[in-house]
């Protein structure tokens, strides 16, 4: 194929996760000639982008060796929000511009948490299999439930990390009837619901976790603030997997320091088979697709086609070098 020299060259290496095939991409094709790969091996990095001006990736890596080896590059737009896959510092010395994206799945992550919540206090899904398994019909009363169900209005939530994502939760628990307890960087307007990070694991009948993957907060949720939780309180996470030290919070549902946990992220993804927090019947995993409904990734979609479309009229937006 004989490629335009008067059109930006856009390579897109893996846009699966982001259009699996139910959006379009015409959008992003109106602003130049575009390559797309659904997902694109390390060792096939260099050879697919090789030409192109503008390149679009979500979990592919884009160090300084790859870099090196693509003189056109200009721009790299990530589809997500973390951007630690690209060696920003080699860009900032390339003069390679480098977009996110952040906000568009708020609202998609605060309904799963929510989703992972009543999954575990209700278990609608396991009352309807014994249903069907003919335990209604054979039950002696015309009611019965396959372990207690509490409400949750009364309980507390606390919640790690205070931006969109936590804040999107907290109003949700809020209808619900629900306290909030929130540990966050800043200084919140509410002084009343902030609290250390110690006194939220100790208070908090449901811990979500909001914040992003720092130096700082590696391993976090450790031993020694597991055991402050309160025996019948929930620990969710969707935020990082490197967030929870995995080992002892396998140690922590075995012994009872907590009644459960739900998980949408691990340390590795995706896990290995004998990952440590697979197989225990009181931890519930997803495989990462909080973020992932249809309007979230449209959201996603128009973003990072404003982004390539505003680089290339020479206004960069959501720049993070």
């Amino acid at each position: 194929m004989e490629l335009s020299t008067s059109k930006p060259r856009i390579v897109i290496l893996d846009g699966f996760t982001l259009n699996p095939g139910d959006l379009q991409w015409d959008a992003l094709e109106a602003l130049g000639w575009v390559a797309r790969f659904d997902y694109t091996p390390e060792q096939e990095v260099v050879a697919r982008a090789s030409h192109a001006d503008i390149l679009i990736v979500n979990k592919t890596a884009v160090n300084a060796a790859i870099m090196a080896q693509l003189p056109d590059l200009r721009c790299i737009c990530v589809t997500a929000t973390g951007y630690n896959n690209i060696d920003t510092e080699t860009a900032r010395q390339r003069g390679i511009t480098v977009c996110n994206v952040s906000g568009y799945s708020s609202d998609a992550v605060a309904q799963h948490v929510f989703a992972l919540i009543l999954a575990l206090s209700n278990r609608v899904y396991e009352h309807h299999l014994s249903v069907q398994q003919g335990d209604w019909s054979r039950c002696r009363d015309f009611s019965y439930t396959l372990s207690p169900i509490h409400e949750l209005s009364g309980k507390t939530l606390g919640i790690y990390g205070f931006g969109r994502i936590g804040q999107s939760v907290a109003r949700i628990g809020q209808a619900f009837g629900m306290q909030l307890l929130v540990t966050h960087r800043r200084p919140l307007e509410n002084e009343a619901i902030q609290a250390p990070i110690t006194e939220l694991f100790r208070r908090s009948d449901y811990i979500s976790l909001h914040a992003p993957l720092t130096a700082e907060n590696q391993g976090l949720v450790n031993w020694e603030l597991l055991q402050q939780m309160k025996p019948s309180a929930v620990l969710i996470n969707t935020s990082r997997g490197g967030l929870i030290e995995e080992a002892d919070l396998r140690r922590a549902l075995q012994q009872g320091k907590l009644a459960a946990a739900a998980l949408d992220v691990l340390s590795q993804e995706p896990p290995p088979a004998d990952h440590p927090l697979m197989g225990l019947s009181n931890c519930l995993i997803t495989p990462h697709n909080a973020w992932a409904s249809v309007e979230a990734r449209r959201r996603l979609m128009d973003i990072t086609v404003k982004n390539v479309a505003a680089f290339l009229a020479g206004t960069p937006q959501n720049q993070v070098v």
